[in-house]
């Protein structure tokens, strides 16, 4: 069976990131086909904006050459995330919440019609059948806690794209008890089903 990774890095740092080096300890107890890696601090995604929503709600067929250049970003973004059978991101908690850099891809690839669509039974996710596997960090922020604003977003948000076999392997308080905490960190990693 062919197994197509989707990695996105969310950490800013790329050298001394504990969710980078999470996430390769995850990637490799994979037989993977295919990697695609999405650093979305090498490569910085633009923020949504008026004429870029205006073109997403434009019917396909009657998208200006415009319209279509402003989507190709994103539909690029959704196209791997299509092709990917499991998803691996590197997550660090930034002030309470996910990184900037994380929220322009999740509003990149949220789109009606295409990764999710609204039924009489509410809003109903089209990227069934897929896993994450997400290398979240924190400072000082304890995962799951009243202050994480993160976890149960992404959580939330990848549920609500139809991927709801989510699994965390946290790294948090790093500021309080890092070795014990990494650690603990690759425990998680080496229980992982690959």
């Amino acid at each position: 069976m062919t197994q197509n990774i989707l990695r996105i890095d969310a950490s800013a740092r790329t050298k001394s990131s504990v969710s980078r080096k999470l996430t390769d300890d995850i990637i490799g107890r994979f037989s993977a086909d295919q990697i695609t890696v999405r650093d979305l601090a090498e490569t910085p995604l633009p923020h949504v904006d008026e004429q870029w929503v205006e073109a997403n709600f434009t019917p396909a067929d009657n998208r200006t050459g415009a319209q279509k250049q402003l989507l190709a970003q994103s539909d690029q973004l959704v196209s791997e995330l299509q092709a990917a059978d499991t998803i691996v991101i590197g997550l660090p908690i930034y002030n309470f919440g996910v990184p900037a850099s994380m929220k322009a891809w999740i509003d990149l690839v949220a789109r009606v019609g295409v990764t999710f669509q609204y039924s009489e039974q509410g809003p109903k996710g089209l990227l069934k059948g897929k896993r994450a596997i997400v290398a979240v960090t924190s400072g000082g922020t304890k995962v799951g806690s009243d202050i994480d604003f993160a976890t149960g977003y992404l959580r939330h948000v990848l549920g609500f794209l139809g991927i709801t076999d989510v699994t965390f392997v946290q790294a948090d308080q790093l500021a309080i008890s890092p070795e014990e905490t990494i650690k603990e960190a690759e425990a998680q990693v080496q229980a992982l089903a690959a």
